[in-house]
């Protein structure tokens, strides 16, 4: 490792092309740069200026010296940097995990608030779906989860908080068999027909959601891919309200009445409280905000 004053040297040769214009540069005498400049290649044992031509230059091997230095200098500010964030209580990285079901547009202005503090924390954001989501916190894959539709696990030192309420429908394609069916949809004529569902995350324990006894069933990656598959007419199942509304209005996809409704799903914020760092702070205490709480459920307004 090269110390900022060998480095500084190496510059100044390579910018100036002369001993003497180097010295001036950095304030020495001519005498003492080029002694400096012996001690270096002596140190590692390598001819690093070409000295034949009028202008001075570094060598191939001078070259790759001072280009390794300056990566180096630069990792080692960039490191001392991320020290002293974490002295002042920032976390070095921070790992969301929001269920599918929220969208990751309703996120980006928040990303864009906490980069103005200048907390040169990392993000990572991923998403799982139902279980899973509960699981990444659990299994330390998640300092913070948010939009998790299952109640909260008991688990040690898990705390929470709601985010609100998402209601869901039945709909399915108008050109679907059960469009013509009289309501309310029983759950015999539900079961004949296959049920779209997105695919639990979770490793251990996964389930399938929104199904009748014996229905068949479609598992797909996404709600996105949910809400594809049924308004193709590929299966049924519940749909979250406010992500079909608008396809519900252009006739895309049609809401039928059951016997079963099924009740509105509580989402949640999760993290664990010995981690609690600034940055986990900052965005619990921003995501409770009830006017983007309101806006995580209910998503933008734009169909899919």
């Amino acid at each position: 490792m090269l110390s900022s004053e060998e480095f500084l040297l190496l510059e100044a040769i390579r910018d100036t092309g002369s001993l003497s214009r180097a010295a001036a540069q950095l304030g020495k005498a001519p005498s003492t740069v080029s002694h400096a400049a012996r001690q270096l290649e002596a140190r590692f044992d390598a001819l690093l200026f070409d000295r034949r031509r009028y202008r001075l230059q570094l060598t191939p091997a001078g070259q790759l010296l001072a280009q390794e230095a300056a990566r180096l200098m630069h990792d080692v500010a960039s490191l001392s940097e991320r020290i002293r964030h974490v002295a002042s209580g920032w976390e070095e990285r921070l790992w969301i995990v929001t269920d599918e079901i929220i969208e990751f547009e309703s996120l980006a202005t928040v990303i864009q608030d906490f980069d103005a503090l200048g907390s040169a924390v990392s993000l990572r954001i991923t998403h799982e779906v139902l279980g899973g989501t509960w699981e990444a916190l659990r299994d330390g894959r998640a300092d913070l989860v948010v939009g998790a539709t299952n109640e909260p696990p008991a688990l040690s030192s898990l705390r929470w908080a709601p985010l609100g309420e998402i209601q869901w429908v039945f709909a399915l394609s108008p050109r679907h068999p059960l469009a013509r069916e009289n309501e309310p949809l029983t759950r015999d004529a539900i079961a004949k027909h296959r049920g779209v569902v997105v695919a639990d995350t979770a490793r251990n324990h996964s389930r399938a959601y929104g199904l009748v006894g014996g229905q068949p069933a479609l598992a797909v990656p996404s709600m996105r891919a949910k809400i594809l598959a049924q308004r193709q007419g590929l299966g049924v199942g519940w749909l979250p309200l406010h992500r079909i509304k608008t396809l519900l209005e252009r006739g895309e996809l049609v809401e039928r009445q059951t016997v079963s409704p099924r009740e509105p799903n509580q989402l949640y914020l999760g993290w664990r409280s010995e981690h609690e760092g600034r940055a986990l702070a900052w965005w619990i205490e921003k995501l409770k905000t009830p006017r983007l709480a309101r806006r995580l459920v209910q998503g933008l307004d734009k169909p899919d």
